[in-house]
C-alpha cells in the first residue's frame, strides 16, 4: 500500500474531516492494530500545549508497551483535529459520534478505511486496517532490510511473527545479499 499513501493523501475532499485526517496519519506513523488506536487518549498524544514528538501505548493484545514517532505532518494533522475537537487530556482522541466519552468503535474505523481506499480507486476488499498497520513497517524494512528494528515497531514479541507478518522469505533476503558488497 505504500505508493498508494501518496494518492490517498492527494485526495481532498476526504481531508475536510479534520478527524480523518488525523486518524489517517496516526495510523501510519503509529503502526498500531485498530483496537489500540481508536482507545489513544489525547494525553498519550499531548504533552502541555504540544504535540510529542514520540508517545508509547500499551497493546491490548500482548500487554506490552510499543513506542512510536509522531512526524511533523501528523503533528500538524493531530493539532489541527485536537483544536477543534476540544475535551481534556483524558478524553479518548477520536472519540464516538454517538457517546462522546467513549472511543471510536473499530468497525466505524474500518468504514472510514474502506472510504478512504475506495476513494483512490482500490478495492477495500484487498486492503483494510491491518494494511494500513503494516504499510510504514513494510516501508522501512524494504529501505533497510533490518527486520530487529520492525519487530521493536510493531510490539512483537517473537521474531518469526515478524517475518510472517511481513511475508519475509528467500527473495527477501536474496535481494539484500545482492545489494550489500564488501
Amino acid at each position: 500500500m505504500g505508493k498508494d499513501l501518496k494518492k490517498v493523501r492527494n485526495v481532498k475532499p476526504l481531508w475536510s474531516r479534520f478527524r480523518d485526517r488525523a486518524l489517517f496519519d496516526l495510523v501510519i506513523d503509529s503502526k498500531l492494530r485498530g483496537c489500540d488506536l481508536v482507545k489513544i487518549r489525547i494525553r498519550d498524544v499531548v504533552a502541555g500545549p504540544e504535540i510529542r514528538t514520540r508517545a508509547i501505548v500499551v497493546q491490548q493484545k500482548t500487554g506490552r508497551p510499543v513506542q512510536f514517532e509522531i512526524t511533523s505532518d501528523l503533528r500538524a494533522s493531530l493539532l489541527t483535529w485536537l483544536e477543534r475537537r476540544g475535551g481534556s487530556v483524558e478524553d479518548y482522541a477520536f472519540p464516538s459520534r454517538v457517546d462522546q466519552s467513549r472511543h471510536m468503535s473499530t468497525r466505524q474505523y474500518a468504514r472510514l478505511v474502506d472510504e478512504w481506499v475506495t476513494a483512490i480507486g482500490l478495492r477495500p476488499e484487498e486492503y483494510g486496517t491491518h494494511s494500513l498497520r503494516r504499510t510504514k513497517a513494510s516501508m522501512i524494512y524494504r529501505a533497510t532490510g533490518n527486520i530487529r528494528a520492525i519487530q521493536i515497531l510493531l510490539g512483537h514479541t517473537k521474531i518469526e511473527n515478524t517475518v510472517r507478518y511481513l511475508g519475509v522469505d528467500v527473495e527477501d533476503a536474496l535481494l539484500l545479499a545482492e545489494r550489500t558488497e564488501i
